[in-house]
């Protein structure tokens, strides 16, 4: 197990710093600034006096205000970073949540959430922005494949909308556990196993299914990371250690 986490990590820095730099490149592209070798091009008194600790001509950045994106099909290329089932989640610091609402009528519920910077969890936007005209006359069957397990706060709220809703059966299939040797977070999953909702990691087959349901994937086949099934089973193992 040592030898596997010592390589998650490496291709965890690998993914991390690739991403990085991607990022630094388009932020360069957007601004007109020079490639790594140039030489820059400007005032170096404005660079003298940043250096001293003289802010007063730089503009604050704003930030987009926090949202949650709702969608039909996710991008692939962040389906391939954030569900990746890897130990290590460096960079991973949104959920995605993708659901299934068949509530016994002909029309089925589809779709994704994304959460964006510190605003609502997308665990909490579900019940918000999906499924707000709640039925008591109908029966619910919710199926989630998050990229990430709930943390103690949306296990909590998970909870609490699903007390005295008898007719809504919760399943939930994540690709990582969230913080899972943080005693608070077991609490937070034991408190959902005992309000009836099932849980359990995503198997292989189940991100291939999620790719064809949920991916924009242009009929492409999903071509699941080496340590896919090896990675389930480790995260498995721990959840059916937390719920006994």
């Amino acid at each position: 197990m040592a030898d596997r986490k010592s390589a998650g990590k490496r291709k965890e820095r690998k993914e991390v710093a690739e991403v990085t730099q991607d990022k630094k490149e388009e932020s360069r592209q957007n601004k007109g600034a020079p490639a790594d070798g140039d030489q820059p091009v400007g005032n170096g008194e404005t660079e003298a006096n940043n250096a001293n600790g003289d802010t007063s001509g730089v503009e604050p950045i704003e930030l987009p205000p926090f949202e949650i994106i709702t969608g039909d099909r996710i991008d692939p290329f962040a389906f391939k970073f954030q569900f990746k089932n890897v130990e290590y989640s460096s960079g991973r610091n949104k959920t995605f949540l993708c659901y299934l609402v068949d509530n016994g009528t002909d029309s089925l519920m589809r779709g994704y959430l994304e959460d964006e910077h510190a605003g609502p969890h997308a665990e909490e936007a579900f019940f918000v922005q999906i499924l707000p005209d709640y039925d008591p006359a109908l029966k619910y069957t919710v199926t989630w494949y998050v990229s990430s397990s709930p943390c103690l706060a949306c296990a909590s709220k998970i909870v609490d909308a699903l007390k005295g809703k008898n007719n809504i059966k919760l399943s939930i299939f994540a690709a990582r556990l969230f913080e899972w040797e943080e005693p608070e977070v077991q609490a937070g999953l034991k408190a959902l196993h005992g309000a009836g909702c099932k849980l359990r990691v995503m198997k292989p087959l189940d991100f291939s299914y999620t790719w064809e349901t949920f991916v924009e994937n242009d009929d492409c086949d999903l071509n699941l990371w080496e340590d896919c099934k090896d990675n389930y089973e480790y995260y498995q193992e721990k959840l059916a250690d937390i719920l006994q």
